[in-house]
């Protein structure tokens, strides 16, 4: 949607957030009130201990390999 739309939406779900009783309702964030919000939360992820039987997230069997045999610059990096 473009964001010249915005402004006619917040009505809309201002109510919404009303009739569907929304945990703290509509909620209006500035672009780096958001950007702050990321990156506490990229940095609580990046800080958190790791969980038992995760699924790696350097990629599944095969998906490994693809890079390693290829000229990708990926290669450069241990896995």
């Amino acid at each position: 949607m473009p964001r010249f739309r915005y402004p006619a939406l917040k009505d809309k779900l201002v109510e919404f957030a009303e009739v569907n009783n929304i945990p703290g309702g509509y909620r209006d964030s500035g672009e780096f009130e958001i950007l702050k919000m990321n990156w506490e939360l990229y940095k609580k992820v990046a800080e958190a201990d790791a969980v038992p039987g995760a699924p790696p997230t350097k990629g599944r069997a095969g998906q490994q390999a693809a890079i390693i045999t290829t000229e990708s610059p990926a290669t450069g990096y241990s896995i």
